[in-house]
C-alpha cells in the first residue's frame, strides 16, 4: 500500500506541472463559467424601457422628500448664504477664528489669487496676461458688497468668473469670504464684518 502511495506522487505532481503549464496560454475557445448567474443575471439597464411598471420605465424616481446621504442641506445661511426668510446674509455665519483667516488664505492663493491678486486690488497673474479685470476689493462698492453677497459670487460666479462650487466647498468659500475682509482691512477678528445696510446682488454692475 505504501509503495502504491509512492508510486503514484510523480504522477500527482507531473499532472499539477501540466494543469499549471495551461495558465496564459491564448484560446479562442469561450472562458467555462461554473456559475454563470452572476454574469448572465437577468436585469434593467438605466433608462431602458420595462414591463413591470405601468408607465413603462425600469427606472424610478426618488421618492419625494429623498435626500442623498450627506446631502442634507437644512442650514441655508451656511449653503446658500440668505437668511431663513431668504434675504442675503451681512455676516459671515462662522466664527472668525485664527484658523478660519488661516485656511481662507489658503485656499484663495490656490482659487482667487491668480486673478484678483494677492492683495486683492485686482492685478493677479492672468490679469498680467491681458484677461479682464476684476474689481479692486478695496473700491467703496465692493466694500459694500455683504458676506452673503461674497459667498453667492463665489457659489455661482458672476460675467467672467465662473461658478467655484464644484472645487471649494462651503466652509473653504466662507473661509474665503473671511480672508477677502481680512485683505479689505477687517483685520480684528473679534468684530464682525464691515455692515451694509442694503445687500447687493451678485449679478449687479461692480
Amino acid at each position: 500500500m505504501r509503495l502504491r502511495l509512492i508510486s503514484t506522487i510523480p504522477v500527482l505532481l507531473l499532472l499539477t506541472l501540466l494543469i499549471a503549464g495551461c495558465r496564459g496560454m491564448v484560446s479562442d475557445k469561450p472562458p467555462i463559467h461554473l456559475n454563470p448567474n452572476m454574469d448572465n443575471q437577468q436585469k434593467y439597464k438605466a433608462q431602458s424601457a420595462g414591463k413591470f411598471f405601468a408607465d413603462g420605465s425600469a427606472q424610478r424616481m426618488p421618492v419625494p422628500g429623498t435626500v442623498m446621504r450627506g446631502q442634507l442641506r437644512a442650514d441655508r445661511a451656511f449653503y446658500e448664504g440668505v437668511s431663513i426668510n431668504g434675504d442675503t446674509l451681512t455676516q459671515n455665519p462662522l466664527p472668525i477664528t485664527p484658523e478660519l483667516l488661516a485656511r481662507g488664505k489658503e485656499r484663495y492663493g490656490i482659487y482667487c489669487g491668480m486673478c484678483h491678486g494677492v492683495d486683492g486690488k485686482g492685478q493677479g497673474i492672468v490679469i498680467q496676461k491681458g484677461f479682464v479685470r476684476p474689481p479692486d476689493y478695496h473700491d467703496p462698492r465692493v466694500m459694500g458688497f455683504s458676506d452673503g453677497n461674497i459667498y453667492n459670487v463665489i457659489t455661482h460666479g458672476v460675467r467672467n468668473m465662473s461658478s467655484y462650487a464644484m472645487q471649494v466647498p462651503p466652509e473653504d468659500r466662507w473661509a474665503i469670504v473671511a480672508h477677502v475682509r481680512t485683505l479689505q482691512g477687517v483685520t480684528d477678528s473679534t468684530k464682525p464684518p464691515i455692515p451694509t445696510t442694503v445687500a447687493s446682488k451678485p449679478g449687479d454692475k461692480r
